[in-house]
């Protein structure tokens, strides 16, 4: 069974730093594309930055352009989201996905595995 575990979430203040893991079992992933999503409630679930399979590639929704940064680890199967400089407006579950594809992609519906999300509050 494959899963992804988030991990990292948690409430800080206007300006800080966090560091979200996502963790897979079940497979590797170690050639195709992962990324994080974010959603609020009553709104859509937004990309926020992805990855292509040697880290070679990063995509970044404009919104968090210049503060966050991916990043994965082979051997540890895992993917990162590192959030600097974080804003009210950051806040939102944030979703790990992994992609059985070979690109880089934006679009949610390119994603077959999905974490459970990890909160992350961000007051003024």
């Amino acid at each position: 069974q494959v899963r992804l575990v988030e991990s990292g979430g948690g409430l800080v203040q206007a300006g800080d730093s966090l560091r979200l893991s996502c963790a897979a079992t079940g497979r590797t992933f170690h050639t195709n594309p992962m990324a994080w999503f974010r959603q609020v409630p009553g709104k859509e679930r937004e990309f926020v930055a992805a990855i292509n399979w040697n880290a070679g590639t990063t995509n970044y929704a404009d919104s968090v352009k210049d503060r966050f940064i991916i990043s994965r680890e082979h051997a540890k199967n895992t993917v990162y989201l590192q959030m600097n400089s974080l804003k009210p407006e950051d806040t939102a579950v944030y979703y790990c996905a992994a992609s059985t594809g070979t690109g880089i992609y934006s679009n949610a519906d390119q994603y077959f595995y999905w974490g459970q999300g990890t909160q992350v509050t961000v007051s003024s």
